[in-house]
């Protein structure tokens, strides 16, 4: 089971990302004092981080797909960590502050661009297909895990030792987790010293299932995802995702705490919630998607699936943003959370048998769409919150949602439609 071990660092460098991305949100209240910030100031700052990550997304999935998960996660991860930390060095009374913590977050961004095309790739080269529901829930459970941990660990660091202190942690955390990847990995199966051959011929009469629809030569849509009518699709979808994900990893923190009037340390621990239902789903969702897949086709299994959760996402959100007791509206916002992850796998595995031979391009593009609507979100959301009030930011994020589960029901997992650009 070599390769559900590599899948398992796959998900603590997942973990650890989101760590590194939410940690600013987690200090957001001493970081908005310390150097004067409004809370749409704020929301740049948040965004920064999501313009270079969405920026460079089809970067990242070129780079992935001709130097390999193993350099190119290495590399991505020892450079996000050197921004992470840079993050505690800049000063409020030097000049351009602002715009300095908007430059390292920026960066920060570009360097975790690479995290899930290049996570995609690798999947796409070691599970078979009829396990990549869970391998990629398994790597996605560690968004949650990583988000889930960062507000009472961080809480805690910012209270003993000051909210720089939680960045360096942040940053170690990470160099650690590099090295460990860098030797323990490989871009192949067949390049693994510890494989098994009966390992290694599983993997490979996985993968035979799929050769002949996802490996499509005559066909140029398969070559390029940016003629691939599916993988556009699937990126308009996942801007739906991002959009709704982000207001639990940028604002839900400060929303307890400045709307519920929870103090901080109730406000960490509620906002452990819609991260501990997103650890679970995924791989739980992961898996049953596989089943219906085996049993009923990719389109049930895949499309109807990540459909079905999106919907029931909006509907978790317009109820939980109006209930009056916290616990209540927490724990349902939590699970409106869940949801929206329980279609998480579904989108990297339509992404793996939609494209062709660029497989880490394909998964840069929709990872893009789902990154400008976590941008916008940043951005938006506080905007809309202080015009309309909370109960229409996430209205707003419902309908998004929504959106994005009928998009799902025009696609089609396993096939590859060009468009003319």
């Amino acid at each position: 089971m070599l390769r559900f071990f590599l899948i398992f660092l796959l998900f603590g460098l997942s973990a650890i990302s989101f760590l590194d991305r939410t940690n600013i949100s987690i200090a957001a209240p001493e970081l908005r004092a310390g150097f004067h910030l409004s809370n749409v100031e704020l929301g740049w700052v948040f965004s920064a981080f999501l313009v270079g990550y969405a920026g460079f997304q089809l970067v990242a999935g070129k780079l992935a797909d001709r130097y390999g998960p193993r350099k190119m996660l290495t590399a991505g991860v020892l450079g996000w960590c050197l921004f992470t930390a840079m993050t505690a060095v800049v000063q409020p009374h030097w000049r351009f502050a602002l715009l300095l913590l908007l430059g390292v977050r920026f960066a920060l961004g570009v360097g975790e661009s690479i995290i899930y095309p290049a996570g995609n790739l690798f999947v796409s080269r070691w599970i078979p297909t009829s396990e990549q529901g869970l391998a990629n829930g398994l790597i996605f459970a560690g968004v949650g895990a990583g988000a889930g941990l960062t507000p009472p660990l961080l809480n805690w660091v910012i209270q003993s030792y000051g909210w720089r202190a939680c960045f360096w942690l942040s940053a170690l955390i990470g160099v650690f987790a590099a090295g460990v990847w860098y030797l323990s990995s490989r871009d192949q199966p067949e390049a693994h010293p510890w494989i098994s051959a009966k390992e290694l011929e599983h993997i490979r009469r996985g993968l035979e299932a799929k050769s002949t629809a996802d490996v499509r030569k005559a066909d140029p849509s398969s070559a390029s995802p940016y003629r691939n009518g599916q993988i556009w699709l699937l990126s308009a979808s996942y801007f739906s995702f991002g959009y709704t994900a982000w207001i639990f990893f940028s604002w839900f923190f400060l929303y307890l705490a400045e709307v519920r009037h929870l103090s901080l340390r109730n406000s960490a621990f509620f906002t452990t919630l819609p991260f501990l239902a997103m650890t679970i789903s995924s791989p739980v969702a992961g898996y049953i998607s596989d089943r219906i897949s085996h049993a009923y086709g990719s389109y049930r299994g895949r499309s109807i699936f990540a459909a079905v959760s999106l919907m029931l996402t909006a509907l978790l959100l317009l109820e939980g943003s109006r209930i009056t007791s916290v616990t209540a509206a927490a724990l349902v916002l939590a699970s409106g959370a869940g949801m929206l992850y329980a279609s998480q796998s579904c989108y990297w595995c339509a992404a793996i048998a939609a494209s062709g031979t660029k497989k880490g391009a394909a998964a840069g593009l929709m990872n893009m769409g789902g990154q400008i609507g976590g941008a916008l979100t940043a951005t938006l959301t506080p905007w809309i919150a202080t015009k309309f009030g909370w109960i229409a930011a996430f209205a707003v994020a419902a309908i998004v949602a929504f959106a994005g589960g009928v998009a799902w029901l025009f696609v089609r997992p396993t096939r590859s439609s060009q468009v003319s650009l």
